[in-house]
């Protein structure tokens, strides 16, 4: 229900007075020429509590009834206020000679931009119920409401009707159509109706330049470009961002960078949207330090610009880079969205970054992303499953079981991460009790639950009930075993010492070995000190990964807890010859001031100069009670 406003009386006949010049003999229609282009202007700017004041005016004043134009003006500037209940009321509490077209348009459109296309789609059928007739304005943003929901057959049907009210050749409504198809991959009946409109103008090209990148047919992108240029149609800023999207889909850094050349020459290199296109570009070429260049060099950045520099730092897995930016973002008082937040709390599950993580959550909380006991849509699901999987990653198994057990609606990946999480932290029974529930809920589990059930048993050492999984997964499950199911149970029996079982389960298993199943037997090898074993093991790695430096030191390990040192000697000799070098070893903390890293040797940290007369303090002490670090 609307609140009625209370007026002073001074406050009234202020309100009634907006042109002292007008002439007095048609005095409400001064004032409501008035109040509509001031509720236009609050519908610019999102001001909703004048909004609702000048409605309380139309209200007392008896204006609201008796002027269309008020109406249409009333729930566009609710639905600009992201107040789609209270516009609706406003359609509702007009008389019926008031909803015209406008009206019942202003509804439509706010309903779609509000992330609610079948409301939108019920405004419509509602509209054409009471015999109001749509126009060209009405079916654009329709069509892309019906696009999101992905209503194929309406779409088709709105295409008809359009062709009988005789506006499937108008550019805008033309343009809605093809990109709808497009989306829904008709790549027919789009081309069939381009084809068709004798007037092409960029927006037409650039809607199936788009539409077709989205859908990954670059080819046929690059097809259409090619084709606007023999047309003699000049590119614009929309269609460079369409270009560069092909070519960040194929990786393609030589003809990325020929764009930006081009975007520099025609004056689009001050355009935001293009420029977030190009960092996208150079993000999914892995060109990181390209990609930084182009953001550092904008003027203006928008939420898209700290994305997609965001993106490219996290697809470049330099995590720290991408905290270190959203550090940056939040100092900038950028509001964050469903998009940074999903790009945000993989970086913190790699570096075990758990205040950041919190940090994140509380955000989500307080912003209304995560509310209690609800998953509205299929995105939000997934950023309520990136949270948990960060606090899994980060070890806090009871912050993970709060936001799974909060869930109303959870799918596969919730069960999975889940049970990995307890698994990988040793939790067996908690990760077999998960499994167990997760089959009573309905849902299928699949290869990655498996793989979670499996290294749960090995961190465990549930040998038995390990191996007897491996037996169910197809019989029972329907999940054929892949390399990577084998690999955990060979790390499981390794782990229990059972060498000789685990070396015949590698060669015995339907699947062909991989480095990875050889390394983990050898690694068992190495603890439990079976060096016969361990050069078996170490024959079959470095004849399928010669160059990987873990087997290398996973050997040398061996012999050296074995006293064979000429052995090791002859494999350091080998690492030299053959140019292999160990990755150094790396530590890091989060601090209030981010994240700490520490590569073993390295004196570049800030603070090293009391950093490392500490650590040798430290190593004293150690040495008072008998210990021998290694330094």
């Amino acid at each position: 229900m609307l609140k009625r406003t209370i007026f002073s009386k001074t406050r009234t006949s202020t309100l009634l007075n907006f042109s002292t010049s007008s002439s007095s003999a048609n005095p409400p229609y001064n004032i409501t020429t008035c109040i509509i282009a001031s509720l236009q202007q609050c519908a610019i700017n999102k001001n909703l509590k004048k909004g609702q004041q000048l409605h309380a005016q139309l209200l007392i004043t008896g204006l609201s009834s008796s002027s269309p134009s008020s109406t249409t003006s009333l729930i566009n500037m609710y639905a600009k206020c992201n107040q789609m209940n209270q516009a609706l009321l406003v359609l509702n509490r007009t008389a019926d000679y008031a909803r015209n077209v406008f009206a019942y348009n202003a509804l439509i459109s706010g309903f779609v931009l509000n992330g609610l296309p079948q409301d939108g789609l019920g405004a419509y059928e509602e509209m054409r119920q009471a015999g109001v007739l749509p126009d060209k304005y009405t079916f654009p943003c329709l069509i892309k409401g019906l696009c999101e929901v992905m209503e194929v057959f309406q779409v088709k049907k709105i295409h008809g009707l359009v062709r009988k009210l005789g506006l499937d050749l108008d550019m805008y409504v033309g343009s809605s159509l093809v990109s709808s198809y497009l989306k829904s991959e008709l790549m027919k009946e789009a081309r069939e109706l381009f084809d068709e409109i004798p007037d092409r103008d960029v927006v037409l090209w650039n809607s199936m330049v788009n539409g077709y990148a989205q859908i990954g047919r670059f080819d046929e992108a690059l097809g259409v470009c090619r084709e606007m240029s023999q047309e003699g149609v000049l590119m614009s800023k929309f269609t460079v961002s369409g270009v560069l999207s092909v070519f960040a889909g194929r990786g393609d850094f030589d003809n990325g960078r020929l764009v930006h050349g081009f975007m520099i020459k025609m004056g689009f290199d001050s355009c935001v949207s293009v420029c977030n296109a190009l960092i996208d570009m150079y993000g999914k070429c892995r060109c990181v330090v390209d990609a930084l260049e182009i953001f550092e060099t904008m003027n203006e950045k928008d939420i898209f610009s700290w994305n997609s520099i965001l993106s490219a730092n996290e697809l470049c897995s330099d995590h720290d880079g991408t905290l270190r930016l959203f550090d940056r973002m939040l100092g900038d008082g950028v509001q964050l969205d469903l998009v940074t937040i999903t790009t945000i709390l993989p970086a913190c599950s790699h570096l075990a970054a758990l205040v950041h993580g919190r940090e994140i959550h509380g955000y989500m909380i307080v912003n209304g992303f995560v509310k209690d006991g609800e998953s509205e849509n299929m995105y939000n699901l997934q950023t309520i499953n990136a949270l948990m999987d960060m606090y899994a990653k980060c070890g806090s198994m009871r912050d993970a079981g709060m936001v799974f057990y909060n869930m109303s609606n959870r799918d596969t990946a919730s069960w999975n991460i889940m049970i990995m999480g307890y698994g990988m932290h040793g939790y067996g029974n908690e990760a077999l009790y998960m499994f167990s529930d997760m089959c009573k809920s309905g849902l299928k589990p699949n290869e990655i639950t498996f793989v979670g059930v499996l290294l749960a048993c090995s961190h465990a050492g549930f040998i038995s009930q390990g191996i007897k999984f491996l037996g169910e997964m197809e019989l029972k499950h329907g999940v054929v075993p892949t390399i990577q199911h084998y690999t955990c149970v060979i790390d499981m029996l390794g782990r229990a010492g059972q060498l000789e079982e685990a070396y015949k389960l590698a060669v015995t298993m339907p699947i062909q070995t991989n480095p990875v199943v050889w390394r983990a037997l050898l690694a068992a090898c190495q603890l439990y000190g079976n060096v016969d074993l361990a050069e078996v093991a170490a024959q079959k790695v470095f004849e399928l990964n010669p160059a990987h430096c873990g087997n290398y030191v996973l050997m040398s390990n061996a012999y050296v807890a074995a006293g064979r040192y000429q052995e090791v000697l002859d494999i350091r000799h080998t690492m030299r010859q053959q140019d292999v070098k160990k990755t150094p070893g790396c530590s890091w903390i989060e601090l209030k001031n981010g994240m700490n890293t520490f590569i073993n040797g390295d004196r570049n940290h800030p603070e090293a100069r009391l950093i490392y007369p500490e650590l040798h303090l430290l190593a004293a002490h150690i040495r008072e009670h008998g210990y021998v670090p290694l330094l």
